[in-house]
């Protein structure tokens, strides 16, 4: 079945990856970025094992414009903006993760 892609949409199956190479052997959850070139604003994803339970994301506040994201408490990513709203646990992508 071929799914059809609208004009601007990403698509999960022609990312070339999401994490760095040998990043399997490494225990989840992790983070990742993933490039989102059409809003011009980086996502954050945290990827986690298949037959896992998706770990829960909080965002705490650094300083200012600040924040570190974590997963099960786990920092996975920092962001900083020196504009715009801050990183919301909406916003973060959960991926699971197949080996």
């Amino acid at each position: 079945m071929k799914t059809e892609t609208k004009p601007g949409q990403l698509r999960w199956e022609n990312a070339p990856s999401l994490l760095p190479l040998g990043a399997a052997t490494e225990t989840s959850p992790q983070g990742a970025l993933v490039p989102d070139m059409l809003h011009d604003c980086d996502q954050i994803a945290v990827v986690y094992d298949k037959g896992q339970n998706p770990p829960e994301i909080t965002i705490r506040q650094v300083s200012g414009h600040v924040h570190t994201v974590l997963a099960d408490g786990i920092a996975v990513a920092v962001v900083a903006r020196t504009s715009g709203p801050a990183p919301a646990v909406e916003d973060v992508l959960l991926v699971e993760r197949s080996f």
